[in-house]
């Protein structure tokens, strides 16, 4: 496959087309034309396009919905769009839309050349940003977290623009979801990341203890204290402190630990001089604290001191469509780790495990993995392999078309959407259609489904 640069022409002008073909066909750039925006959409399904030069008055699909639909298809790709005289205004919300540049019709072959070739240039350098970018990633921390979902890239780009900042992070999700590995994911992203990195469970530790932890104590403070002690703010001074399950920290804690982020420095236990600190705070937890604010079980205060940049984690049962890659991923690291043979999920038993509920999360899907990779005989791994809890979900309990009896109205929204896929050769222009639902939204739903959208060339 040539490395050239392919640039999409669509109008409905036969003549139009075949002009602006020859203008850039002799500079070695890959050429697809299309009559209508029906057939670009199916175009952009079959091939990796850098420049879509379209038409904005169109029959059927328009130019601005083949922009927006084209950007949806393939991030990244460079809308150029045309129009007749007297038609400006049309061009500017195209622009506002997302659209890279325009032109005017009738077209200058100069100003053509030089505004394409600009598109071009601009598409090289976003992909060389997001080489870079994944670079670091890689050597950041993000590189831990699996996940391809819409709703992992955003949490992913609020972590890019926390990170840089010394602002405090509030993670939000349930248990399970993968909070630490996110504010891991902060601090080595950060101006901190040669510094340390602490994590500190406020549920781990009874409230007796909880001041002695965080702040240290001196010799003589209690019964026991035999020596100096440097608490977690201390030992993580210049660096990042990781307060997990901060909504299971006592109220009297939490009056000690607001003191701390207003005044930048800590008292030891049993002490009497204040020690300044210079430390990143990144908390977490599974709780509303909102409503345990109006409860009472949480400052109100502290809440607003540490709710600066909420990221809030997904559930797995929110994002499916991440399950398979988080699956594969675990099987090959416990594989690594028990010393088996490497192993592999069908596609049944891989179903079952997209249908499953996941209360534990991440966490619960990593446990049960690990258990496949040491129980199941074979190397393939069946719903027979399976536990009971993760089948009884997946199982068909009354036959006909997929139907089965207890299934969620978005159990059966999926259903409907394969089936139609299934029944349209996997052309998703033409599902979309029978179904009565914009090509984008066909798109996002099969990515929460974990079905292949990616180009297919």
């Amino acid at each position: 496959m040539s490395d050239a640069p392919t640039i999409l022409i669509v109008d409905d002008d036969t003549t139009e087309r075949e002009t602006i073909g020859r203008i850039f066909r002799n500079e070695g750039y890959g050429i697809l034309d299309a009559a209508d925006g029906a057939s670009a959409l199916e175009m952009l399904e079959d091939h990796r396009v850098t420049v879509l030069l379209t038409d904005l008055k169109m029959p059927g699909i328009d130019g601005m919905e083949l922009l927006e639909q084209a950007q949806a298809l393939q991030p990244g790709i460079q809308v150029i769009v045309m129009t007749g005289y007297g038609s400006v205004e049309g061009a500017v919300e195209a622009m506002h839309a997302g659209a890279a540049d325009f032109l005017q019709k009738p077209l200058d072959v100069q100003t053509t050349r030089a505004r394409v070739r600009k598109a071009i240039e601009k598409h090289r350098l976003q992909a060389t940003n997001l080489a870079l970018q994944e670079q670091l990633d890689r050597t950041s921390g993000l590189d831990n977290m699996i996940g391809r979902s819409a709703a992992m890239e955003s949490v992913y780009r609020m972590v890019r623009r926390v990170a840089p900042t010394n602002a405090t992070a509030l993670i939000l999700g349930d248990s399970g979801t993968g909070k630490e590995l996110i504010a891991h994911a902060i601090h080595h992203l950060s101006p901190r990341k040669d510094r340390r990195f602490l994590a500190f469970n406020c549920a781990a530790v009874t409230r007796e203890l909880v001041e002695s932890e965080l702040f240290g104590y001196n010799r003589g403070a209690f019964t026991g204290a035999v020596r100096d002690k440097p608490g977690y703010f201390e030992e993580a001074n210049g660096g990042t402190l990781f307060l997990d399950e901060i909504g299971e920290m006592t109220v009297e804690a939490q009056a000690k630990l607001l003191r701390v982020l207003e005044e930048r420095e800590i008292m030891r236990v049993g002490g009497t001089k204040a020690i300044p600190i210079d430390v990143r705070i990144i908390a977490a937890t599974n709780r509303n604290l909102a409503e345990w604010v109006a409860n009472g079980k949480f400052r109100e205060d502290l809440f607003y001191r540490i709710n600066v940049f909420p990221i809030e984690i997904p559930p797995l049962r929110e994002r499916r469509g991440d399950i398979p890659l988080l699956a594969e991923h675990f099987l090959r690291q416990s594989s690594e780790e028990h010393g088996v043979s490497p192993k592999r999920f069908d596609r049944a038993a891989m179903e079952a495990l997209q249908a499953h509920e996941w209360s534990g999360n991440v966490r619960e899907l990593r446990n049960l993995v690990s258990y496949l990779t040491l129980s199941a005989e074979d190397d393939v791994i069946t719903p027979a392999d399976l536990p009971d809890a993760i089948t009884s979900k997946a199982a068909p309990t009354s036959g006909g078309d997929g139907f089965r009896v207890g299934m969620t109205m978005e159990d059966m929204e999926r259903e409907a959407i394969l089936q139609t896929l299934d029944a349209a050769d996997g052309n998703k222009t033409k599902a979309a259609k029978l179904l009565g639902i914009g090509l984008r939204t066909l798109y996002r739903k099969l990515e929460s489904y974990g079905v292949g959208t990616e180009d297919e060339s």
